[in-house]
């Protein structure tokens, strides 16, 4: 089968071996996959990882080596970690399969990606597409299911002042999950196309370089960049919170000293669940202009090249 794969280089390869589903897991056919700035990381060294890349997908349930066969022939998505579920694991037990020191990671740690024709994941990962959501809007679930993850780890109380710093596609899916509350959301980034989005979905927006002096509740960093992470604390009240969104695989000095003289709490956040995320396509929001462009898979490696392109919006591969 055709796929994206690093290993110490990237490339397109033609001759993948089509994955068979262990039991308990699903083969998956792939319809549409997303590139990530994870995806871009990886091949910068982060994680270390090696194989076929992606983590964002919509596809169909093609065969599945289990008893239960409902999701037989259906569209979906799925949640990338895969935990061990085992009675003994600390945080199985809590329903927090994603931290499980077993586990495995789509396109991200000890399993392939969904940048192919084909790949597998537990049944238990996979939910149904809605009939409503198309596919191109399907393959954002993932990273809207992240910005999403902040309202599990954050209440966001009516009043409360947050701050979203980058105005790329994390940033502004990100605003679509918190816009879902009563906080009081600004948004501040370099390009005004970008923060438009933004506006249109009720928020307060600044260009980077007007942005006041004012302090918030709590500040979302998602510009993949120290000095994104820098301005965030910057902006952030004492005693406030910093939300840490971005993975960004560079080795460079950072003054921590605000953080302490403040006592501002920093919290790291990835991985979201998926409902809330496809409840919230349900509704028929319109996502839309955060997708640049599609690109079929052999033209995979132009679709990574635009990916890499600063400015860019999310990039989407379609395998059929």
């Amino acid at each position: 089968m055709k796929a994206i794969v690093f290993n110490e280089v990237l490339q397109l390869s033609l001759d993948e071996p089509r994955p068979i589903p262990p039991r308990g897991e699903a083969l998956v056919r792939v319809l549409m996959a997303g590139i990530c700035n994870t995806d871009i990381e990886i091949t910068r060294g982060y994680m270390g990882y090696r194989g076929i890349l992606g983590h964002e997908f919509t596809g169909i349930v093609e065969e599945i080596n289990d008893n239960n066969q409902s999701l037989l022939g259906k569209r979906v998505v799925g949640e990338i970690n895969c935990a061990c579920n085992r009675d003994d694991c600390e945080y199985c037990r809590q329903h927090l399969g994603r931290h499980c020191q077993n586990r495995t990671t789509l396109g991200i740690f000890n399993r392939n990606g969904c940048m192919a024709e084909y790949l597998t994941l537990p049944i238990v990962n996979l939910l149904e597409v809605p009939a409503s959501v198309s596919n191109e809007i399907a393959t954002l679930t993932e990273p809207l299911a992240a910005g999403f993850e902040i309202l599990e780890q954050i209440r966001l109380l009516p009043g409360k002042e947050v701050l979203i710093v980058g105005d790329g596609k994390l940033g502004l899916l990100i605003n679509h999950a918190l816009s879902t509350t009563a906080a009081r959301i600004t948004h501040v980034g370099k390009h005004a196309d970008k923060l438009k989005i933004a506006e249109n979905n009720g928020s307060e927006t600044y260009l980077l370089h007007q942005m006041p002096p004012k302090l918030y509740d709590i500040v979302v960093e998602a510009t993949g960049s120290m000095t994104g992470f820098q301005f965030s604390i910057s902006h952030t009240k004492p005693r406030g919170t910093v939300v840490l969104k971005s993975t960004i695989a560079a080795d460079q000095k950072i003054d921590l000293a605000p953080v302490v003289v403040n006592e501002i709490s920093i919290i790291g956040s990835r991985c979201g669940l998926f409902k809330p995320a496809l409840d919230y396509l349900k509704t028929g929001v319109d996502l839309s202009p955060i997708i640049q462009a599609v690109y079929p898979i052999d033209q995979g490696m132009e679709a990574f090249e635009a990916a890499r392109t600063k400015g860019t919006m999310k990039v989407i591969i379609r395998f059929s």
